[in-house]
């Protein structure tokens, strides 16, 4: 018998415990869709707006699949890679892989030829699932032009064009997703399949976000992975009687565990949307009666502005989580004032062990407006400073986790996968935080989100909770700027709100003079633009932003530098 990789991060006592305390369980994908067969086989899974999937259909649309791609001779341990966006299409190749113990590389549809071409040779990708078109992008052309560097990568599209025919028809190695279904009925597809894989096996390689450098492999056991379900069932007040509302990307932590694996363990139903429009978003969340969601706090503010109390009806909506990025306390609010009877909630977590800490939906409302929630059951929190050691109760440093949902490691990257953990097996996120006496963490920022001016420490996020007060922006971000003198300087960029003039650095300086910052920590320059750069996610691609920046000081040197020299 092969060893557990939770052998290689887990001790044999953690194993244990999280078996014991139903953190971890024998369970795997395949099993729990058998189980929803036997309880209510024609209720509605997934929707997305065009297509749907009772369980039954799930299951044998993914049996189908599966014994098509063990036929074309994909076996346990391989790779594929998914760049499908929310489609129920997602589901039913995740049904299929899972079976076969095939590995999952979710790639999120906003990554292009470059990052894409990385995934692809970091896992080892043998074959990919991509939609033809979608959102004015190309995927099939992309694809057949990374086959030059992966000559043997073969391409599965979901939904395909009249373009996309003629290209299948025209290769051997490039197929629809249901041409490679294959008619089958249960006896005969498991005579025909090997025995699917266990829930210590890999399930999921999920790569991070990539705001600040080369995205890494995280690599998940189905139980690592699954665990940050089970954990947020009782914190949100889970039952089959949910819908789940998914904007966020399936092909991404976030969207993949409160949009897929939760439903899935409750036995509720999944409402996914594959393109964020906050006035469709209303209407579907309408249309299906969706009672939950879990996104980025960009989702909820647009959905907030488009909503009319007059037109719409959102009374279904029992609760609202802002994953992914600091909720603005004004956000907060005014959610609480246009739908009193939707709670919404704070999470903290990321890719390496999914969800870190959380509000409940027992919790007073005020922990989403000072919290980011506590480490859930069977998972440890702790604060910790550069050495590894905890720092006091209020006193600000890396949050740092241990529990059943961490990763095993990072693909291919020992070196990094050793460097998070401190002493005690703690793994270190790179973001700032704090805990009270009575364990709720706050998110204060990440490393990066520290501007140091002079010597002086300035808190990006403290700026940014003022900034969502402000009437004029739709959205903003701040950065640190590059300076000669003091080392950085705090810069602001802005989107103008629908109707407004975009604030001059003077009305934004005035604006955080009035609500009692000191001047030192307000910004001394604002760059309007149309849209911020962000992950599919909803994270503000912040390098990017500071790429911006410095590009523009350099030019404006070399401009007065050419003028100095003329004069």
């Amino acid at each position: 018998m092969k060893p557990s990789p939770h052998t290689a991060r887990y001790t044999t006592q953690e194993i244990e415990q999280y078996y014991r305390a139903g953190l971890w369980s024998t369970d795997t994908f395949h099993d729990l869709l058998l189980r929803r067969l036997d309880d209510n086989p024609d209720k509605v899974f997934a929707t997305d707006g065009t297509r749907s999937l009772t369980y039954r259909e799930l299951f044998d649309a993914g049996q189908r699949l599966a014994v098509g791609l063990h036929r074309y001779g994909l076996r346990s341990g391989d790779t594929v890679a998914v760049q499908l966006p929310n489609w129920v299409e997602f589901i039913q190749v995740l049904t299929a892989v899972s079976r076969l113990g095939v590995i999952m590389v979710p790639i999120m549809p906003i990554y292009r030829r470059e990052d894409v071409g990385y995934v692809l040779s970091n896992a080892g990708v043998r074959a990919v699932f991509a939609p033809a078109r979608f959102a004015e992008f190309d995927y099939l052309n992309m694809y057949l032009g990374l086959r030059e560097d992966h000559p043997d990568l073969t391409i599965v599209v979901a939904r395909p064009d009249a373009a996309a025919d003629d290209v299948i028809g025209a290769h051997s190695d490039v197929f629809s997703l249901q041409n490679l279904e294959v008619d089958t009925d249960d006896t005969s597809a498991r005579e025909e399949l090997d025995a699917a894989a266990g829930p210590d096996d890999p399930f999921v390689i999920v790569y991070t976000s990539g705001t600040t450098s080369r995205p890494k492999g995280c690599v998940h056991t189905f139980n690592t992975y699954c665990s940050g379900s089970r954990q947020l069932i009782g914190p949100f007040g889970y039952s089959e009687t949910d819908v789940q509302f998914g904007p966020s990307p399936i092909a991404h932590t976030t969207g993949l565990v409160t949009s897929v694996l939760l439903p899935m363990l409750t036995g509720a139903s999944t409402h996914i949307m594959a393109r964020w429009d906050p006035a469709r978003g209303i209407e579907e969340i309408q249309r299906f009666g969706c009672t939950a969601a879990v996104t980025a706090p960009t989702f909820l503010h647009t959905l907030l502005s488009a909503y009319d109390v007059e037109r719409h009806d959102l009374s279904t909506l029992r609760l609202w989580t802002c994953a992914g990025a600091p909720i603005p306390a004004a956000v907060v609010e005014r959610a609480g004032a246009t739908l009193p009877g939707m709670k919404v909630l704070s999470l903290y977590g990321r890719s390496e062990n999914l969800v870190t800490s959380t509000c409940s939906v027992t919790d007073d409302v005020s922990r989403a407006l000072t919290s980011d929630g506590r480490a859930m059951p069977g998972s440890e929190i702790k604060i910790v400073n550069a050495d590894g050691a905890e720092v006091p109760r209020g006193a600000e440093g890396d949050i740092a986790y241990r529990g059943p949902a961490h990763m095993i490691e990072y693909l291919a990257n020992p070196v990094e996968t050793a460097a998070l953990f401190t002493d005690d097996g703690f793994s270190k996120s790179g973001d700032l935080g704090t805990m009270t006496p009575d364990g709720y963490v706050r998110v204060t920022g990440r490393t990066k989100d520290i501007v140091i001016r002079g010597g002086m420490n300035i808190s990006v996020r403290e700026i940014e909770e003022h900034l969502a007060n402000h009437p004029a922006l739709q959205a903003f971000s701040v950065v640190g700027m590059p300076d000669e003198r003091l080392g950085e300087r705090v810069c602001c960029f802005v989107v103008a709100a629908l109707g407004h003039e975009a604030p001059t650095v003077d009305d934004i300086r005035e604006f955080l003079l009035e609500r009692g910052m000191p001047i030192q920590k307000t910004p001394e320059r604002v760059v309007v633009i149309e849209s911020l750069p962000m992950t599919a996610t909803g994270k503000v691609l912040k390098h990017e932003l500071r790429k911006d920046i410095e590009r523009r000081l350099d030019e404006e040197a070399a401009r007065a530098k050419e003028v100095a020299g003329a004069s």
